[in-house]
């Protein structure tokens, strides 16, 4: 009888679902992950994925998967390596359940993460940034919901997702003005606002009467912005601040890139 099906099952329902509570999209990404090399390895041995054992998961099999997702894939080294995470996480779980497979577990732990060069990031000057600013049309309900989140967007250095996530119950613009979201890892932090963020935000929430479940920066139909639209619009605004600011061109405006803003006043 196949040992590896049945503890592959309990990973995911005793280890990372209920154990760790880890979130959905990182079961996702683990789900994905082992989607692929079942269909790889039933490629490669013939075997339907109930019939695997752990030995068909050798070190050269699991190496080879790697050279595939590079090769035929396309992925990059950064999810290349992602997916040997997953593939590790596994197999430390596993090493507990069957010590009968200790060699072959060891082996496959040892299989290390590829090396890779950091990519440059760009960063936004002073003067960058306040013409990125001063290419919003204001007189615009839209233009000035933009010119609130790009306001926020530098100042705070919040990840995309947590800047659309954001709602309005986040924000508390009291004493000690901060912004509160839900962090990579699901960590839960606060990040203090200036006082020009926080004028700004006043008269957009004097103006944006939602509720406090509702979006921060909603769509013109009150829903959450996608991310897809934060990047849409910085284009938008990039494009036109490069009037005023031709080294704008030089750069690949993304809203990471704007993180970074705050790294280099």
């Amino acid at each position: 009888m196949s040992t590896l099906a049945p503890t592959l099952e309990a990973y995911f329902i005793e280890r990372l679902q209920t154990q760790r509570n880890a979130s959905p999209q990182t079961v996702a990404a683990y789900r994905d992950t082992w989607r692929l090399l079942l269909r790889f390895v039933t490629t490669e041995t013939g075997k339907e994925p109930s019939q695997f054992d752990f030995s068909d998961l050798s070190v050269v099999r699991i190496g080879a998967f790697l050279q595939w997702l590079e090769d035929t894939r396309h992925n990059t080294i950064r999810t290349r390596n992602a997916r040997l995470a997953a593939i590790h996480a596994f197999f430390r779980y596993a090493a507990y359940r069957h010590p009968e497979h200790a060699a072959l577990i060891q082996h496959v732990l040892a299989i290390p993460a590829k090396r890779f060069e950091q990519p440059h990031i760009d960063f936004l000057t002073e003067i960058e940034s306040s013409a990125l600013l001063n290419a919003v049309d204001q007189e615009t309900w839209v233009g000035r919901r933009d010119y609130t989140l790009l306001m926020v967007l530098l100042q705070t250095g919040l990840r995309v997702s947590e800047l659309t996530g954001l709602t309005i119950a986040d924000v508390d613009l009291g004493s000690s003005a901060v912004v509160r979201c839900s962090g990579k890892g699901r960590k839960q932090r606060a990040t203090p606002l200036t006082a020009a963020t926080v004028a700004t935000l006043k008269a957009w929430l004097t103006e944006w009467h939602g509720a406090d479940h509702q979006s921060l920066f909603p769509t013109v139909r009150g829903h959450r912005l996608s991310t897809d639209a934060v990047q849409w619009l910085l284009t938008k605004y990039e494009q036109r601040a490069r009037v005023t600011c031709p080294t704008l061109a030089r750069k690949h405006l993304t809203p990471h890139v704007l993180r970074h803003y705050g790294e280099y006043r």
